[in-house]
């Protein structure tokens, strides 16, 4: 593994950690009926690298699920990540 390999997993971890935290601190503010996270910072979050653990969370805590954009566009944007990783390490 080289040192860019480590801080790169490293930078998944920490984004994918936030992304987690953002997805259940925005469903605690829905049932408080308290001010939201934009879903801007969600989706921003989530193209950062954060999409597959902000998908996760999202069905694993029943939230955002029936917004059909963010059921499309979060593992949409895991996919073209997964993509673009793909073609970065096969070069």
């Amino acid at each position: 593994m080289t040192e860019f390999d480590y801080y790169f997993l490293v930078y998944l971890a920490i984004i994918s950690f936030i992304s987690v935290i953002l997805v259940i601190w925005d469903k605690s503010k829905a049932q408080n009926h308290r001010y939201r996270i934009p879903e801007a910072v969600l989706f921003l979050f989530a193209a950062f690298g954060g999409s597959a653990m902000m998908y996760l969370t999202m069905c694993l805590v029943r939230h955002k699920t029936q917004k059909n954009h963010f059921v499309f566009l979060i593992p949409l944007i895991f996919f073209l990540q997964c993509v673009c990783v793909y073609v970065i390490y096969s070069h």
